[in-house]
């Protein structure tokens, strides 16, 4: 897939789901990404990720976008909105089709389920179901309704229009084993056809899958370095796999630690985590901060931010921006 080039330099982003306002948890990675960004002599985007539009609550991306001012943290180039570049995500939809790494999937969850209980393997991973590949040879006279990524064929990382079709590729069936460094949690690894198999690249309602548009806009946007919250490490491999299969560039990770609720699961919209309080911005980054293992400020936003990016950079960079010692020393879960 060709996407035209961007100028080099680092570039970080932060990508807010908008299906309601920051909290305490998605402030963490807001701010976490803004630091890394600063203290790399970077660019910082903010993208809002409105892929999932049913789940979109209406003003919610402009409320994220007040509340990230509120705190200083303002984006080096206007925000841009996932669900204005649908374009992009047919484009590389019909690139992976033409290579034979992509096909048409007519199986609902029912199937899928029925399909693993015949197997054996009725536990879900994550709450998702490890599909079993029914549709890889063909749709047996059913209608299509969505199209998954092919994870059982090796895909090498070639530049764009230097492919090998998939005909041709070496087929893995037992293994596809992606291994990546991540700067805080270090060595990685995941076997994506065994745990999670052939992932969706766009959905049975038409919209396009997280997986696939995370991937173009990164590239679409010069990302270099991807700093999120830890929940989304296990996004990683797929995405690296796609990046592969669409010959684009894989940016280097860093996956936050998380905040927990009362209840002990992570703190999220989906669990009724509160809306991010900004009326004093200051002590909301303060408690943000303490996440990432850095001291608590007084003074001015300004002042806070320049000394946590100072401290940031004194630790957390370097020639091969290696793992993040201070950090994975703090405990993993934060309670706010």
């Amino acid at each position: 897939m060709s996407i035209p080039p961007v100028a080099p330099g680092y570039r970080g982003r932060f990508a807010p789901s908008p299906t309601g306002p920051l909290h305490a948890g998605s402030l963490v990675a807001a701010l976490a990404s803004w630091l890394d960004a600063r203290a790399h002599g970077g660019l910082w985007l903010v993208r809002i990720e409105d892929v999932d539009t049913p789940r979109c609550v209406p003003g919610a991306d402009q409320t994220i976008l007040r509340q990230l001012a509120a705190c200083g943290l303002h984006p080096d180039e206007p925000p841009v909105w996932q669900s204005q570049r649908t374009p992009l995500y047919q484009q590389a939809l019909e690139h992976l089709v033409a290579r034979g790494l992509a096909y048409p999937c007519a199986c609902s969850r029912k199937d899928i389920e029925a399909a693993l209980q015949q197997a054996g393997m009725t536990k879900p991973r994550h709450g998702e179901l490890i599909y079993p590949g029914t549709c890889r040879t063909g749709l047996q006279g059913k209608p299509g309704r969505a199209w998954r990524l092919r994870t059982d064929i090796s895909i090498s990382n070639q530049p764009a229009g230097h492919e090998e079709p998939a005909q041709t590729a070496t087929k893995i069936i037992a293994s596809q084993v992606v291994h990546w460094t991540d700067r805080r949690l270090g060595p990685q690894q995941q076997d994506v056809a065994q745990e999670v198999g052939d992932f969706v690249l766009q959905r049975a309602d038409g919209l396009f899958a997280y997986q696939l548009a995370v991937v173009v806009d990164d590239a679409a946007q010069g990302i270099t370095h991807v700093v999120r919250g830890e929940d989304l490490t296990d996004n990683t491999a797929r995405q690296i796999l796609l990046q592969r299969a669409l010959g684009l560039p894989t940016p280097q990770y860093l996956h936050t630690p998380l905040v927990c609720g009362a209840n002990g699961e992570k703190l999220s919209k989906q669990n009724g985590a509160q809306a991010l309080d900004v009326s004093d911005p200051l002590a909301a980054l303060n408690a943000a901060a303490a996440v990432l293992g850095l001291p608590a400020q007084s003074g001015t936003l300004e002042h806070a931010l320049a000394r946590w990016t100072g401290l940031w950079r004194a630790q957390f960079t370097g020639s091969e921006c290696s793992t993040l010692p201070t950090m994975q020393a703090q405990a993993l879960h934060r309670r706010p």
